[in-house]
């Protein structure tokens, strides 16, 4: 805007208020202008139409009896056809604004708690933009957006809310933890058991080869060596067997030590020893 001589200039996106010694006259759209201040009149002032925003951070206490502070971004503007009431009506527009946000924040807050106040922030800033606009527009100003764009609980809230659900999440990972420990454990138990009921079958397989290999033998070298009875077969077996098991351990390469008595006569109690463990085995099954 420049005025030179009796010529204004009213910039575009502003209206000006021209005046008649001291009285409201009309409004001057964007472009040049002659006020012949001679003949008494002037530009009172300018308004600008464009989109303004105003921060508004209002603290308030929750119905759980915690203090928040709500910043809400009012973007408003003056309406052309009314540029005369927003102009002359109000002294301190965001001043008014502010209020009217204050008066909406602290009624409607106080009735939440603090989860729903997060929860129903849309609804807050619907009912800050509704009674703007209801009281606004008799200014001349219109109530473009509301938001609430900010929630702030006092600093010990915030870190208390952030300990509680750090110890929810603690909880739920310990008790996914323990529970996959158990399935761990049931697993290993169910495989140890399958390990050894497979174990038991080939023991068992072994065993019943070993005892027809045996019977094999002991039929075999009868018919093939006249004069033989079956106790020289199995004493001949079990002597073989006893020197094949000490070949074994002498063989191994395990740091351990086993301590057999051996000679002639040790053979003959071994051999003596397995004997009766068999007869004594075929004497209760027998039974």
């Amino acid at each position: 805007m420049g005025q030179a001589l009796c010529c204004v200039q009213v910039d575009q996106s502003t209206v000006a208020m021209k005046e008649h010694f001291g009285k409201f006259d009309t409004v001057l759209d964007p472009g040049c202008h002659c006020l012949p201040w001679c003949f008494g009149y002037r530009m009172a002032g300018t308004l600008s139409l464009r989109v303004q925003q105003l921060d508004v951070r209002c603290e308030t206490k929750t119905k759980d009896n915690v203090f928040v502070t709500v910043v809400a971004s009012i973007q408003y503007r003056a309406v052309a056809q009314n540029a005369s009431d927003a102009f002359y009506k109000l002294t301190n527009t965001k001043a008014q604004i502010q209020s009217y946000v204050f008066d909406v924040i602290r009624a409607s807050v106080p009735r939440l708690l603090l989860d729903s106040v997060f929860e129903q922030k849309n609804e807050i800033a619907k009912a800050v933009e509704e009674e703007l606009e209801k009281a606004m527009s008799a200014y001349g100003f219109e109530i473009v957006q509301t938001l609430i764009v900010d929630i702030e609980p006092d600093v010990h809230v915030k870190r208390a809310m952030n300990e509680i659900n750090a110890a929810a999440r603690m909880r739920v990972a310990t008790n996914e933890k323990a529970e996959a420990e158990k399935i761990l454990q049931i697993k290993k138990a169910e495989g140890e058991a399958e390990s050894k009921y497979l174990s038991g079958l080939g023991i068992a397989r072994q065993r019943q080869a070993i005892v027809d290999g045996l019977r094999d033998s002991v039929l075999a070298f009868s018919e093939n060596v006249p004069g033989t009875s079956a106790k020289d077969v199995m004493d001949m077996v079990l002597v073989t067997q006893y020197f094949d098991t000490m070949k074994e351990i002498g063989a191994s390469s395990k740091a351990s030590a086993v301590f057999i008595p051996h000679g002639p006569g040790a053979v003959k109690d071994i051999t003596s020893q397995i004997r009766e463990g068999l007869l004594q085995g075929q004497s209760v099954v027998d039974q």
